[in-house]
């Protein structure tokens, strides 16, 4: 399967050396490249790609403020934040309003290349360097009112079954579909389901925001999800980059 790439980063230099790297791969497919916020949206919207690689600091329109308008008008796209900042409020907001992931520029190209393949599977993944700073900051910082796109429709896990619950606990921990399967002794599937109902229920885009949000309101703790999801030794989660 051949995975469409968007490229969109003012740095004309940092683009074309993202260009070759990305083209030696069998799998990968650049459909386009773009110096800014607005070129990027547009040509988003017309080649419809698989995965967008978006840089936040642009001159006119920002990545954070592109990123909500691609998640608006480009919704089948994962957009993968690929910056320098190494801020975790900025890393807590680009998650909250739909990106998948999260990678900084000195990331080896081993790590952004299967960064971007996990990103077409749908899979989160945040650079392993910011994945402390990310958890200290929901742990610290005072909850903020949520942007309208990731607007809960009801209280902090009020509406949640016991069983959505424990969903929601493993995915803070960072455990995928069929982990979360085999812990609770179900389908695959019936995690699908559940996963369905739990974005519905707080009107949230993807598994990466619920993760986001149970930590922010105390739903989880991603340190003791981990340890339950791995018989008690926390382990390194499988939507965390090295590098």
């Amino acid at each position: 399967m051949t995975i469409r790439v968007l490229l969109i980063d003012d740095h004309t230099l940092f683009r074309s050396g993202l260009k070759l790297l990305l083209q030696r791969q069998p799998d990968f497919e650049i459909v386009d490249e773009a110096p800014d916020g607005v070129e990027g949206l547009k040509r988003a919207k017309q080649h419809q790609p698989d995965v967008i690689l978006l840089d936040l600091n642009m001159p006119g329109l920002s990545g954070l403020e592109t990123l909500l308008l691609l998640v608006q008008d480009v919704p089948n796209a994962a957009v993968v934040i690929l910056t320098v900042s190494e801020d975790a409020e900025e890393l807590t907001t680009a998650l909250r309003d739909g990106a998948i992931g999260y990678l900084v520029k000195n990331v080896d190209a081993d790590t952004l290349v299967a960064g971007i393949r996990k990103a077409a599977a749908h899979q989160p993944v945040i650079a392993d360097s910011m994945t402390a700073k990310w958890i200290a900051s929901l742990r610290t910082t005072p909850v903020a009112a949520p942007t309208p796109a990731a607007a809960p429709a009801q209280p902090a896990g009020a509406t949640l079954t016991p069983r959505e619950h424990e969903v929601v606990r493993a995915l803070a921990g960072g455990a995928s579909n069929k982990e979360i399967a085999r812990t609770l002794d179900v389908a695959e599937s019936t995690v699908k389901n559940h996963i369905q109902n739990i974005l519905k229920k707080f009107n949230l885009a993807s598994r990466v925001q619920i993760a986001v949000y149970a930590v922010e309101h105390g739903i989880a703790d991603v340190d003791r999800s981990q340890r339950t999801l791995h018989g008690g030794h926390a382990t390194p989660k499988p939507w965390v980059a090295a590098g």
